[in-house]
């Protein structure tokens, strides 16, 4: 996506629908994990990696925008970051248990295995 901080001044809350962001800006970068009416849109460019900064690629740009529409698919609202914006976030520490499945895996591969040594023919019932 080139030139998104131009372009998406074009879009117009409560006038611009679906169709006219895909012709604007093409198919979205991604869509919203709950909610298929919400579409983000990412920009970013990089230096060329040189011998010189070790490999190391310097953020030249980093624009996001994110798009919301109703379910008639007409844009009502609009938020766009560009990189020194985006470092102003606050990002919360807090972490949302639905998604952590990695601990409930673990958790319950280690309560069947519990199960399993103490009664290994399956013979005593559960109460």
């Amino acid at each position: 996506m080139h030139f998104l901080d131009n372009k998406q001044k074009k879009l117009k809350v409560s006038e611009t629908n679906k169709n006219d962001t895909k012709v604007l800006l093409g198919p979205p970068s991604t869509e919203g994990t709950f909610d298929n009416d919400v579409w983000v849109y990412i920009e970013r460019k990089t230096t060329v990696s040189d011998i010189r900064t070790l490999g190391q690629k310097k953020l030249l740009l980093n624009n996001v925008l994110f798009l919301e529409f109703d379910n008639r698919g007409l844009l009502v609202k609009k938020n766009f970051y560009d990189k020194n914006q985006m470092n102003k976030l606050k990002i919360s520490k807090s972490e949302t248990s639905v998604l952590n499945k990695k601990d409930t895996f673990i958790r319950s591969l280690l309560t069947s295995l519990k199960y399993k040594i103490n009664d290994p023919l399956g013979t005593k019932k559960a109460k």
